[in-house]
């Protein structure tokens, strides 16, 4: 089992940027496909991105895609999500997940067995 952190979180006004980043302990890091996932007030867990093993697939939820790019450096043990023009509507707690199914992307929730506590990340209009 993998424990993840999150960090970089915080309050931004519409347009602006942040990066989320999320560290990885006590597993091989590089054996996880990597994914971001955000729960916003009152709707459910939804996915946002995700990263394979080696850095060479990525997947992106269309409502964010053109605006975030995932990356890993397993080196590091860390993934990232920069999040550029955000909108209100991104507003959400964003969590960082592991799968050791698979090496490619995935948007199953199901398939993440290991999950951060979450970051909160707010975009004022």
């Amino acid at each position: 089992q993998v424990q993840l952190v999150e960090s970089g979180g915080g309050l931004v006004q519409a347009g602006g940027s942040l990066r989320l980043s999320c560290v990885g302990s006590g597993g091989t890091f590089s054996d996880y496909v990597m994914g971001w996932f955000r729960q916003a007030p009152g709707k459910e867990r939804e996915f946002v991105a995700a990263i394979s093993r080696g850095r060479v697939n990525r997947d992106y939820a269309g409502s964010v895609k053109g605006r975030f790019t995932i990356s890993r450096d397993n080196a590091k043990n860390t993934v990232s999500l920069q999040m550029n023009s955000l909108k209100p509507e991104d507003t959400a707690v964003y969590y960082c997940a592991a799968s050791p199914y698979g090496d490619t992307y995935d948007r199953r929730e199901s398939q993440y067995n290991n999950w951060g506590q979450g970051t909160q990340v707010t975009v004022s209009s």
